[in-house]
C-alpha cells in the first residue's frame, strides 16, 4: 500500500511538471534559435552592406578621379602620383596604388611602391573584361606583384579612345572588414567568388575548416542568381561530424559570397547552460518531489493504520456490547423460566406447611427435619425470586423510571448479584460504604449497568 502511494505521487506531481517543462523549453528553444538565428542573419547582412559600401565608395572616387582629370593629366606619372598621395591622405591606407592602361592593355603610367611601370596587362583576365565594362571589381589575385590583391577599374573614353583607370585596394585594410565578423569563440567570416574560391582567409581559422563544409558553400552559390539579396542560412555537420550554422549574404551583385561559420555548440552556448540549468533544478524538484511522497504516503499509512485500529476497537465494542444485549436477554428469559418454577415450589412449601399444622403429628425427629425443610425451601424459593427479579432488572433495556435510588442497597444488589461468580473466580468482594450515602434521582437499572 505505502509503495502504490508512493508510485500516485511521485506520478502525479512528474508527470504534469516534465510535460509542462518540456513544452516550455521547446518553446524558449524554439524562440531562442529564431532569436540568434534573425541576429546573426542582420550581422551578417550588415556587414554585407559595410563590405558593398566599401567597394562602391573605392569605386566612385576611381570613377570621379577619372571623369575630373582625363586621360592627359592622369597619363602623366607625376601628377598620378599626386593624385595617389590625394586618396592616402583623404581615405588612408586604402588605396595602394594607381595605375592608367590604354585599349592595347599597357600600362602607360604608375603611381605606387611596386615596379610595375610599363606592365602588360593584356592577357590579364580582368583587363579583358575591365575593357568590356563601365567598371570592375576583380577577384582577389596575385597578378604581377605576387601577393594577394584585387582591383577596381574604371573605363574612360577620350580622343585616344578606351582607357582604364586602375586602383589596387589595400587586401589587409579590406580584409579586416571581414575579419571583425566574430562572435563567441568559434565564429569567423570569409568571402568566396562565384567558382567557390577564397577571396579572404580568416587568420584565425585554418583552411580546412572552410573546406570541410564547402557543399553548402556551393548551395548558397546557386541561390545568389535566384536570390542575391537573401540572406541563406543552414545548419550542417563537418568531417569532425561538429553540427556549423553557416549564414551568407552576397556581394557585388551576386558575385561574391560572404560566409558567416560557427559552431552550434557555440552560438547556442547559453541555451545549453540554460538547458543544464533547467536539468539542475527538475533534478532537485524530483528528489524533493521523491522526498515528500515518501513523507506524505508515511503520514497517509499511519492515519489510515489508526483509523483501521480505532474501526477495529469500535467493531469489537460493538460486539462486546452485542454479546452484553445477548447474555441480557438470554438472563432475562432464564429468569422468567426459573422464576415461575421456583414461584410454585414456594406455593407448594406454603401449603404443606399449613397442612402440617392441620394433622397432629407425633413429636418426632421427622416432624422437626420437615418443618425445616419446608422452611428451607420457602427461604431458598424467595432467595431465588430475589435473584430472578435482579436479573430482570439489570437486563431490562429500556427503563426510563427516574426516582430515589439509596446508593448503598443499590451496591449491595449489585455484590450480591454478582458474589456467585466471584466465588468461582476465587475472588473475595469486600464493602465499605459511608453511612451517610445520599440518595441519587436516577434510572436503577441503567446506574446498575453502569457499575456493573
Amino acid at each position: 500500500m505505502n509503495r502504490n502511494i508512493i508510485l500516485i505521487i511521485i506520478a502525479v506531481s512528474v508527470i504534469p511538471l516534465i510535460i509542462v517543462s518540456s513544452t516550455i523549453y521547446y518553446q524558449f528553444r524554439s524562440s531562442y534559435h529564431e532569436k540568434v538565428n534573425d541576429h546573426l542573419r542582420e550581422l551578417v547582412q550588415s556587414h554585407a552592406q559595410n563590405i558593398d559600401y566599401f567597394l562602391q565608395e573605392k569605386l566612385s572616387n576611381i570613377r570621379l578621379l577619372g571623369d575630373n582629370w582625363g586621360w592627359d593629366k592622369l597619363a602623366d606619372e607625376p601628377i598620378l602620383q599626386e593624385r595617389l598621395a590625394a586618396l592616402q591622405k583623404g581615405f588612408g591606407r586604402d588605396f595602394v596604388d594607381l595605375g592608367v592602361i590604354n585599349a592595347a592593355g599597357e600600362q602607360i603610367a604608375y603611381a605606387g611602391p611596386f615596379k610595375l611601370a610599363k606592365a602588360d596587362y593584356s592577357d590579364a583576365e580582368w583587363f579583358r573584361k575591365a575593357i568590356q565594362s563601365e567598371f570592375y571589381i576583380s577577384d582577389v589575385f596575385l597578378g604581377l606583384r605576387g601577393l594577394p590583391h584585387f582591383i577596381i577599374a574604371v573605363r574612360n573614353s577620350g580622343e585616344t579612345g578606351r582607357w582604364i583607370l586602375r586602383a589596387t585596394i589595400d587586401f589587409v585594410r579590406f580584409t579586416s572588414l571581414v575579419e571583425n565578423i566574430r562572435l563567441g569563440q568559434t565564429g569567423f567570416a570569409f568571402i568566396l567568388n562565384n567558382k567557390g574560391e577564397l577571396q579572404t582567409k580568416p587568420i584565425t581559422r585554418p583552411t580546412a575548416d572552410i573546406i570541410a563544409g564547402k557543399t553548402i558553400y556551393a548551395e548558397f552559390l546557386a541561390k545568389s542568381s535566384v536570390s542575391p539579396d537573401r540572406v541563406p542560412i543552414a545548419v550542417k555537420s563537418d568531417s569532425d561530424r561538429k553540427e556549423n550554422i553557416y549564414i551568407a549574404a552576397f556581394l557585388k551583385k551576386g558575385d561574391w559570397l560572404l560566409v558567416y561559420q560557427q559552431r552550434m555548440a557555440d552560438a547556442f552556448a547559453d541555451l545549453d547552460k540554460t538547458f543544464i540549468l533547467t536539468t539542475v533544478l527538475m533534478f532537485f524538484g524530483l528528489v524533493a518531489i521523491v522526498i515528500m511522497a515518501f513523507t506524505l504516503s508515511k503520514t497517509v499509512v499511519k492515519r489510515v493504520a489508526e483509523a483501521d485500529s480505532e474501526k477495529q476497537l469500535m467493531s469489537k465494542k460493538v460486539v462486546e456490547t452485542g454479546k452484553l444485549a445477548s447474555v441480557g436477554e438470554l438472563a432475562a428469559g432464564i429468569a422468567h423460566e426459573i422464576n415461575n418454577p421456583v414461584a410454585i415450589m414456594v406455593e407448594e412449601a406454603g401449603w404443606m406447611g399449613d397442612l402440617m399444622e392441620e394433622i397432629t403429628f407425633d413429636e418426632s425427629e421427622n416432624r422437626v427435619e420437615f418443618e425445616r425443610a419446608i422452611t428451607q425451601i420457602q427461604t431458598q424459593g424467595k432467595r431465588c425470586k430475589e435473584i430472578t427479579h435482579k436479573l430482570l432488572s439489570f437486563a431490562r433495556k429500556t427503563d426510563a423510571t427516574i426516582h430515589d435510588v439509596n446508593i448503598k442497597e443499590l451496591l449491595e444488589e449489585l455484590v450480591a448479584l454478582s458474589s456467585q461468580r466471584a466465588k468461582y473466580g476465587m475472588v473475595e468482594i469486600r464493602t465499605d460504604f459511608a453511612p451517610n450515602l445520599p440518595s441519587l434521582r436516577v434510572s436503577p437499572s441503567e446506574l446498575q449497568q453502569v457499575f456493573f
